[in-house]
């Protein structure tokens, strides 16, 4: 079997490519509290954009920027171990979130009751809250 290969492109042709979309973009790296903040403001506008088309062609930007804000996340703002209520709970006070803000995961009245520990979040809704704060959803099981 042959794979086919692109060829590779010189350096002075990444950079004529890479300093316009870092100029459009602001933010490539994650390395600081203002970087991680424009670069979650830019995943939200390319999320709103984008939906749940993996195929857009800004798929591959948003792919990035949400790699770059998680390795910052994973230094920075590590999730406790804890119950999922907990972390759901813990995740809102650092968004600075209420109940009524995630009507797009759930109804206000299922997040209360998930949040009391009448309830348990279920699978879909776990997706939802995963891709609201760019978690995995097992954080929520």
């Amino acid at each position: 079997m042959t794979i086919a290969l692109k060829t590779v492109p010189e350096p002075q042709e990444i950079l004529r490519a890479w300093l316009p979309f870092k100029q459009v973009v602001g933010v490539t790296l994650v390395r600081t509290e203002q970087d991680y903040v424009q670069a979650r403001l830019t995943i939200d506008v390319l999320l709103d954009e984008i939906g749940d088309n993996e195929t857009h062609p800004l798929a591959d930007v948003l792919d990035y920027l949400a790699n770059q804000v998680k390795v910052y996340e994973d230094e920075h703002c590590p999730i406790p171990v804890a119950e999922p209520k907990e972390v759901l709970r813990f995740l809102m006070d650092q968004h600075g979130i209420k109940q009524e803000d995630l009507e797009d995961c759930a109804p206000q009245s299922r997040i209360s009751d998930i949040l009391n520990g009448k309830r348990a979040i279920s699978k879909e809704i776990a997706k939802r809250l995963a891709s609201r704060f760019h978690v995995h959803a097992d954080v929520f099981l």
